[in-house]
């Protein structure tokens, strides 16, 4: 998923003739000097590459043209330096299909009291040619991050970031492959959509594929493959369990699923796909830690054909790519009603990406009392500490929403000795029974995005390159309110689709 080095974010200046060339290459100069110091910031991800000073119609369309036909170019970043007629920006944002930020800065940071002149108020209009720029995008109802203040201050790098992570997730999105190996999970509502408007609004497709065909490639991998994958596997992991004949057995079986499975979403393209413990036909066990250790290397899972959470998971590792904390495929389990201490445990029957383990994830064999297959391998570990969020995108029929959740991710108040699994301890904010109210009221799944790495900003981000609904719940919820707003959505949506 090393594709970062491969991104590029155009920088545009708007500006007019008006000005003269004198200007225009002060203009010029400028621009350049500041997409130079935003990428010797080391907190933006990807190259931000200065094209061009716009002073024409027939110029901003064709460098918007330009950057909608290049594969590099995962969003545009507009800066009005000057004042610059809007009207002559209609039809390049008119066709611009990439993600848009408007950056409302200026070269100075202060105002030169002892010098300014007319001459330097022609020249520096960011506060006037910015207001004209936005009236005509908000006129044209485009989608856009408008991002305010001094471009080397703390606060416009972090927003810009995550704006360019955001941006990042979404081109990965389009025309990515995720594939389904069996069907949905019979009878759970929340995994089904629609896969045909899934495409139109994402990019991404989502395709099915008979277990067979999984397993005619985990058939054919290699023994010699086998073995030194297991050896490896020993090295990196901590093994507790004595390794019988039966527990090797059981690892070298995860391992051949494992090797199969990659192969065939190498060979395919693929971004993520999703199993189904109702369907394993042919498979010696659940793929457990072929799941786990496939979405270490940023695959999108979802568990019983959810695609929609595989797809998003995808998303989020994209974004969170190079971050600490880690992501992962999540399942809200069970609770814990102590009054005062009200928690989560979140889990899956072995789904759980080893990039938010605490500590060295211990491989072992245990039962697993479902799929009516031979014990399943998996690492078992407790997630890290910190800040996290739950996110969840559900198809309302009409429209798609997503759901986040801020939690605290908690160190276990006391060991779990007999569940051998991968798992998480939460509080949700700002309380459990507010935030699982507000969770129920608003449709979301039980499956979730997991994350310590990005925060509700990235996904608010992605969500509005999107185009799709967005409801937050956090420690300023109120449940009464929450209520009021997804009322207040459902007529904006009525109205605007």
């Amino acid at each position: 998923m090393d594709k970062f080095k491969n991104y590029q974010v155009w920088f545009f200046t708007g500006s007019q003739k008006l000005y003269g060339e004198e200007v225009l290459k002060q203009v010029k100069e400028n621009s350049k000097k500041i997409v130079k110091g935003l990428n010797e910031n080391s907190e933006i991800p990807v190259e931000i590459k200065f094209k061009s000073v716009l002073t024409s119609s027939d110029k901003i369309k064709q460098s918007f043209q330009e950057a909608n036909s290049n594969e590099s170019c995962i969003g545009v970043i507009t800066w009005m330096h000057t004042f610059s007629p809007a009207k002559m920006w209609i039809n390049g944002l008119k066709i611009l299909d990439k993600p848009l930020a408007h950056l409302h800065t200026q070269y100075n940071k202060e105002i030169p009291w002892a010098d300014i002149d007319m001459n330097f108020m022609n020249t520096n209009q960011s506060a006037h040619g910015g207001r004209e720029y936005g009236h005509i995008v908000s006129r044209l109802k485009l989608k856009r991050k408008i991002i305010v203040g001094y471009w080397q201050d703390t606060e416009v790098i972090e927003e810009l970031k995550i704006w360019i992570r955001a941006a990042a997730a979404w081109h990965d999105s389009q025309s990515a492959k995720f594939a389904r190996f069996g069907d949905n999970m019979n009878y759970v509502a929340v995994t089904e959509g629609d896969k045909v408007e899934a495409e139109i609004k994402f990019g991404y497709s989502v395709n099915g594929y008979g277990i067979e065909e999984l397993v005619k490639y985990v058939k054919e991998v290699n023994p010699k493959d086998i073995d030194k994958e297991y050896r490896h596997l020993k090295d990196i992991y901590k093994i507790k369990q004595k390794l019988n004949e039966k527990t090797v057995h059981a690892i070298k079986d995860a391992v051949q699923i494992e090797l199969g499975m990659r192969t065939f979403l190498e060979d395919g393209d693929f971004k993520g796909f999703t199993t189904n413990f109702e369907t394993l036909h042919g498979l010696k066990q659940l793929p457990g830690l072929a799941v786990q250790r496939l979405m270490k290397d940023g695959y999108g899972f979802g568990a019983e054909g959810d695609w929609k959470t595989a797809a998003l998971v995808r998303a989020m590792k994209v974004m969170s790519k190079g971050l600490e904390g880690g992501t992962s495929f999540m399942e809200h389990y069970t609770y814990h009603f102590e009054e005062g201490n009200m928690q989560v445990l979140g889990a899956h029957m072995l789904e759980v990406c080893e990039s938010i383990a605490a500590n060295t994830p211990s491989l072992e064999v245990h039962p697993l009392n479902i799929g009516n297959k031979s014990d399943p391998a998996r690492l078992v570990f407790d997630s890290k500490a910190g800040s996290a969020i739950n996110a969840s995108i559900v198809d309302m029929g009409e429209r798609f929403r997503m759901i986040v959740n801020n939690v605290k991710a908690l160190k276990p108040d006391k060991s779990l000795p007999k569940l051998p699994v991968a798992r998480v301890i939460w509080k949700p904010k700002p309380d459990l029974k507010t935030a699982v109210k507000a969770w129920i009221y608003g449709g979301g799944a039980h499956h979730t995005g997991f994350s310590l790495a990005v925060d509700e900003r990235y996904m608010r981000d992605f969500a509005e390159i999107a185009g799709i609904e967005y409801l937050q719940i956090d420690e300023n919820t109120d449940f009464a309110e929450f209520k009021k707003d997804l009322k207040l959505n459902e007529v904006y949506y009525k109205i605007n689709d």
